[in-house]
């Protein structure tokens, strides 16, 4: 189930009654309004409390992602993908950059969350490595720059079969 908000105060209370025992969470800021980005904070502090209360209880935290969106607007661009980074990595949430115009990083993202649901419930069910948790690290990706301000939101490993290598060289806006 996917709830959108649009970031209107109105849902504000209704997204927290409502949202917070939620898998992932995949907050969207545009890249041409440096205030939509410092909304963000709102949501991240309910989220932050959600995950502190089921990590006080056993439970596995949410995933999150932070999209940056409409990086088909480069040349209204307000927030350097670096900035949306570094805010991301603060709060241990993967990063993407989107356009939902032009159709960039849209199935990828969700594909990314999905999965990412997918092996944080096995792991709840005792069926993954005991050694990995679902708050994974965000790292740059392994065929980038590691100066660049890429990131993903797996925590896959260089000695990763080739087809999954070359599906990360199809992202774009990174």
């Amino acid at each position: 189930m996917l709830t959108d908000t649009a970031g209107q105060e109105e849902y504000r209370g209704l997204w927290a009654a409502s949202n917070l025992q939620s898998d992932a969470f995949l907050l969207v800021y545009d890249i041409t309004s440096a205030n939509s980005l410092d909304a963000l904070d709102y949501f991240m502090e309910m989220i932050e409390m959600e995950t502190e209360n089921r990590l006080d209880n056993g439970k596995i935290p949410p995933i999150k992602c932070v999209v940056g969106n409409k990086c088909d607007l480069q040349g209204q661009r307000q927030v350097e993908a670096k900035t949306g980074l570094e805010w991301a990595r603060r709060r241990k949430c993967g990063f993407m950059e989107t356009s939902a115009r032009e159709m960039v990083n849209i199935e990828e993202t969700f594909a990314l969350l999905v999965r990412r649901v997918v092996e944080a419930r096995r792991l709840t069910a005792g069926d993954g490595p005991a050694n990995r948790t679902a708050a994974l690290p965000l790292q740059s990706h392994p065929n980038r720059d590691p100066n660049s301000s890429a990131a993903y939101l797996d925590n896959e490993k260089d000695d990763e079969d080739e087809p999954k290598k070359s599906w990360w060289r199809r992202l774009k806006c990174w």
